[in-house]
Formats: C-alpha cells, structure tokens, sequence
C-alpha cells in the first residue's frame, strides 16, 4: 500500500479524512519514470486517475504523421503553483474511456500516483461523500484544462493573425 506520508499533502485529497486517505490508498500504486518516457499514449486505455507527486509531466497531443510529440505540441504541464495541474486522467470517467492527449516525463525524473478508476468509481458509488467531494475537484481540474486550451488557441490565432500581415 503506499503510504500515506507521500500524498496527504497532494491538494487533491486535502479534504479527506486519514480514514478515508486510507481507502484512496489501496486502490493505488507509485510509478516513476525518466526524461522523455511516455506515462500514456492518447488514444490508449484511460483505466487511470493520475497525479503528480513530484517532478514535471507535459501533456501532448500527438501528430498524425506518426513522429513522437515533442514540447512543441504540448497542451498542459504540471506547475507546483497550481494544484489542478497535478491531475490528469479524467478521461477514465468519460466514454469512450481513452485518453485524449499523451503524458511525458519532462524533468530528470518523476513519480506519479496511479488510482485505478474501476476501483475508484466503485469507491465513490460506495461512498458518496468521496465521490462529492472528489469530482468536485476534478471539476476544478477540467475548467483548468479548458482554460488552458483556451489560452492555446488564442495563441495559436494570434500568430496567424500576425503571420498574414
């Protein structure tokens, strides 16, 4: 099980009980990776709710070509400023349940929560209170999301805004 040292002070489980910690806990495991592995690939699987415990990870979109996403196609990255930024995943809840972008390791090493979202929804139907409060949450990191790809297209506009002057 991992302990609960390592996450108690992860925003995102703030609002729970040592008990109900312990609960999360057994449905999780610890991965680590190095610079520029993949966690995920879009379009694979989305069996998993991700958190970032320490280090960096950049979402990307991939390109059709077949060539590996590099930091220029990334859409998100993980920044300690903002707690809404170490969650990622939540295509686990969404039909078709895979996931829309892929997730690299961008610093020398990372290590990452992986809550399996099988286990995790059983827990929420369980337990209400945990569901209420956890996609209360991951309602807080989808409008993060959103903004962020908001502040991407405008970006992306703004360069062929100036590009055809």
């Amino acid at each position: 099980m991992v302990p609960v040292e390592l996450v108690e002070d992860l925003d995102i489980f703030k609002k729970f009980s040592t008990d109900e910690l312990a609960r999360f806990l057994k449905i999780c495991s610890v991965e680590e990776y190095q610079v520029g592995q993949s966690l995920f690939l879009e379009g694979s699987p989305a069996k998993s709710l991700w958190v970032v415990i320490e280090g960096n990870v950049e979402l990307r979109f991939e390109m059709p070509n077949g060539k590996s996403a590099g930091s220029e196609n990334a859409i998100s990255s993980h920044r300690n400023t903002i707690p809404e930024s170490q969650v990622f995943g939540w295509s686990c809840f969404i039909p078709p349940y895979q996931m829309r972008l892929s997730a690299y390791c961008t610093s020398r090493r990372c290590k990452v929560l992986k809550i399996n979202a099988t286990k995790l929804t059983h827990l929420m139907e369980e337990d209400n209170s945990i569901g209420f409060r956890l996609m209360f949450y991951l309602v807080q990191v989808v409008g993060f999301r959103f903004k962020q790809m908001q502040e991407e297209v405008a970006k992306f506009i703004g360069i062929n805004m100036m590009n055809s002057w």
